[in-house]
């Protein structure tokens, strides 16, 4: 298969400049946003091999950084930005209306993938952005950070979590309960907080694409 080239994209929201990179397939009528509160996502390289997974499933995608370049290394050790949901759903809303103003870019349905603190984001911006996220997934996410909005999400969701990671797995039980969307919880087999073990971000991948193209597309999702 074929890679897609990506496309550099820059977002200017306020006096924050935020860096991505877009691929988008022939014929895509979806576009998966990464959302990951480190604001690494552009660069990870388990990120980017999700993202040509999902390329090759048809699907567009972003990967982009919800931090700036300055902010980046003090984050790394602060760890205080990636917990600072309100900026980074502000952010991630900034970028959703700014792809839906872009003319080549805005017949696209946008789903919301995140991981961490950048799925509470993810989970905010679609409450927030009903018209305008049409699907999200979290892996691993901290969604209890988005208490106050799970009521008003309205895109179907999915909640991607280790069976070994404990108590973030506790925390997505109880905030599923709040969600008033379709949605699903699914428990990854041997699987810790980062999803480092052999097979289970691979698992990932197929879990959160399956949803992505039930939901973003009109097209039914591959068979196992």
């Amino acid at each position: 298969m074929n890679q897609i080239e990506s496309t550099p994209m820059r977002f200017t929201l306020g006096k924050a400049r935020l860096h991505g990179d877009l691929c988008v397939p022939r014929s895509a009528t979806g576009l998966v946003v990464f959302v990951h509160g480190s604001g690494s996502s552009r660069h990870s390289p388990r990120n980017q091999s999700v993202a040509r997974y999902f390329n090759g499933l048809g699907l567009g995608t972003l990967l982009f950084d919800l931090l700036t370049a300055d902010e980046q290394p003090i984050d790394e050790i602060t760890r205080q930005l990636r917990f600072d949901i309100p900026l980074l759903s502000q952010r991630l809303s900034g970028v959703v209306d700014q792809l839906r103003a872009d003319g080549d870019l805005r017949e696209l349905r946008i789903g919301l993938f995140g991981a961490s603190t950048g799925a509470a984001a993810a989970l905010i911006t679609a409450a927030s952005r009903p018209a305008d996220v049409s699907a999200v997934v979290s892996r691993g996410g901290r969604v209890d950070l988005a208490e106050a909005s799970l009521e008003q999400v309205r895109a179907p969701s999915l909640f991607i979590v280790g069976a070994r990671d404990d108590v973030v797995l506790q925390l997505n039980e109880q905030a599923a309960l709040r969600l008033r969307c379709p949605h699903q919880l699914a428990v990854v087999a041997r699987a810790t907080h980062l999803f480092e073990e052999v097979g289970t971000l691979e698992e990932v991948a197929k879990l959160a694409g399956a949803w992505f193209v039930r939901h973003l597309t009109d097209v039914p999702p591959p068979a196992d």
